[in-house]
């Protein structure tokens, strides 16, 4: 498909430091630099800041440490022995694996990354955070996130917690958005730090008990790891069964992203597109067919099932064009554009998941792009959130058409820009999507 496409909520521009998430030391030294800031979310509702000259222009909330200390708990926050206030030093290797950085009190906490700073040539090997102190070295602004939820707060003492943060305290105005409305407003930095961060977050809050047991769950890994209280070196288990994930790997320990196949139809000519109606979507909003990637299929599998499934249509020459993380809550969406015969009958009948399906023309998709006519979520496209399409403009301009002179309304409307579909659906419209022959 030519070029690398960066999507809404990808291109992080964060160092995960993925070797280091075991580090307690490294944790809690990072965690207390004064450069550090903090995403937090309500449920799952991220906190957005206004100014109050524009209070419905909204992005999101970084706090300092220093802000959100007091939702965090004593110290220390990463390696919590079994008496509050102590640091476990493990004493053999199995106590070492259910303890690394562990944080079985209060709120999880997500470490998701360092952004380094520009003069910052190489990364940081582990071994130089075994001395806290070699922090002072570290360059950059650390991030980190949690979900005030679970914390035992009315909301009065939660509202009292973000009046008296620093953003507060100079007049902004802080509140909790619902994600996708927020989607709109995020520029590319702040949309994949924030698509970590939700995902992340949603993970923790949703696997409180072990799989394997059923007893309470601890974070650790700075938030990417989750072990069963039971694994926990003072942990009574007296007539119990040992816990299955005492031993081997189980990918219930760890976050799962979710792949699901987002497929264009290109007919054979090159000048329609098959776009379907699901059940749930808004009124005359068509998009690119769906699906998740189930057990023990490839991602060409997935595209062959969900056409048959979906629209009893077969295609062919399966070409890939990008990717976009998803973060409602954890899927990882991977664009497909395939040839398929627009003679063929089609059928919405065999799984019902569509009412309806129809080709399009390239004439029709660009008459209602250049309406403005846009749907779902995030109804603006924004050039900061994929720099790299240059066909945003075009539709910029159509949208300041279809706001300052008045027009009839769009027979259908489409995916936004924010999405991995209207992409796809932009880039074949303006020609971008060439086959082989």
């Amino acid at each position: 498909m030519g070029g690398i496409h960066v999507n809404m909520f990808a291109g992080s521009p964060l160092n995960r430091l993925s070797w280091l998430r075991p580090s307690q030391t490294f944790l809690n030294a990072i965690i207390a630099s004064p450069a550090t800031r903090w995403l937090l979310f309500n449920s799952a509702q991220p906190l957005v800041i206004a100014s109050p000259s524009e209070p419905a222009k909204q992005v999101l909330a970084y706090l300092t440490t220093s802000d959100v200390k007091p939702l965090l708990g004593p110290e220390p926050f990463f390696g919590q022995g079994e008496e509050q206030g102590q640091v476990f030093m493990p004493s053999n290797d199995a106590e070492k694996s259910s303890t690394e950085a562990a944080r079985h009190r209060n709120a999880r906490v997500v470490f998701l990354g360092l952004q380094e700073s520009s003069s910052a040539t190489t990364a940081i090997p582990s071994a130089e955070f075994i001395d806290a102190n070699a922090f002072t070295n570290l360059e950059g602004t650390p991030f980190f996130s949690l979900d005030v939820a679970d914390l035992k707060y009315s909301p009065e003492q939660l509202n009292g917690v973000l009046q008296a943060t620093s953003q507060a305290q100079a007049g902004q105005i802080l509140s909790w958005s619902e994600p996708r409305v927020l989607m709109s407003g995020l520029d590319s930095f702040s949309g994949a730090i924030f698509a970590e961060a939700r995902s992340l977050v949603d993970w923790n809050q949703r696997n409180k008990f072990c799989p394997g047991c059923g007893s309470p769950t601890y974070s650790m890994w700075g938030g990417w790891k989750l072990a069963c209280v039971t694994l926990l070196p003072w942990a009574d288990n007296t007539g119990r069964e040992p816990c299955l994930s005492a031993k081997g790997l189980h990918n219930f320990c760890h976050p799962r992203t979710d792949p699901v196949v987002i497929m264009l139809a290109v007919d054979e000519t090159g000048e329609k597109v098959l776009l379907g109606r699901g059940k749930r979507f808004p009124p005359k909003f068509y998009s690119a067919l769906a699906g998740f990637v189930e057990p023990a299929e490839t991602f060409e599998d997935a595209v062959l099932r969900e056409f048959r499934e979906e629209v009893g249509v077969t295609v062919s020459d399966m070409q890939y064009h990008s990717g976009q993380p998803w973060p409602y809550p954890a899927s990882l969406m991977l664009g497909w554009y395939v040839r398929a015969d627009a003679s063929h009958p089609i059928r919405t009948d065999l799984d019902n998941e569509l009412v309806d399906a129809r080709w399009y023309s390239r004439a029709e998709i660009l008459s209602v792009l250049g309406h403005g006519a846009l749907g779902g979520e995030g109804d603006r496209p924004n050039k900061a959130n994929a720099p790299n399409l240059d066909h945003f403009q075009a539709s910029d301009e159509g949208q300041k058409t279809a706001v300052e002179v008045p027009v009839e309304e769009a027979p259908f409307t489409l995916p936004p820009a924010t999405t991995l579909a209207g992409v796809m659906i932009r880039n074949w419209a303006d020609g971008k999507i060439v086959f082989g022959k």
